[in-house]
């Protein structure tokens, strides 16, 4: 592979990068054909891209992001997949847990392929006992719809007091002027 062939493949991943909000590192090396391709199928399913890079490469683009990624080096060891997402920053980890669930991985056993590092919204994350937390991390969809429903909360409180003071006070004086006609 040429300098020029290196380089244009290290900016295509570099452009990956930036223009995803999340992307994972996983390591898939011990899984057979079959089983990658499962993998693979179940990513692009999802709306998710799956492809294997040189960790040479992988450090290159990485240093292109202009946040200090100096602690994704420990996940930059042995063969490395990167698994990109557009949607949320928790959707890879949710399917690698469902991936893990379809194999029926017993205990004791290391389910495959091995999640390494995560990069989500300039957040950083190490290693595989990260992966039920990252399955929980809310999308920015998600945190804008809670948003919105908070800032409408005491706007429809106060509403509601508004009108059920006002059905009180309608209700006491007609309780009031019954009582002056009788």
């Amino acid at each position: 592979m040429t300098r020029e062939e290196k380089q244009t493949l290290v900016d295509e991943l570099s452009g990956k990068m930036q223009s995803h909000n999340s992307f994972y590192i996983v390591d898939a090396s011990v899984m057979s054909v079959a089983k990658i391709n499962d993998f693979r199928r179940l990513a692009f399913n999802r709306g998710l891209e799956y492809k294997v890079y040189k960790n040479t490469f992988i450090r290159k683009a990485l240093d292109t992001l202009g946040h200090d990624t100096s602690e994704m080096d420990a996940a930059l060891k042995g063969q490395s997949g990167v698994l990109f997402s557009t949607e949320s920053g928790s959707a890879p980890a949710k399917m690698l847990r469902d991936f893990y669930k379809a194999q029926a991985y017993g205990r004791g056993v290391t389910p495959k392929p091995v999640l390494k590092g995560a990069y989500v919204d300039a957040s950083i994350y190490i290693g595989s006992d990260q992966l039920e937390g990252l399955t929980t991390l809310k999308g920015k969809q998600e945190l804008l719809g809670e948003l919105i429903g908070l800032l409408q909360s005491p706007a429809k409180n106060v509403i509601s007091a508004l009108q059920s003071g006002g059905n009180k006070l309608a209700g006491i004086l007609k309780t009031l002027s019954e009582k002056e006609a009788a």
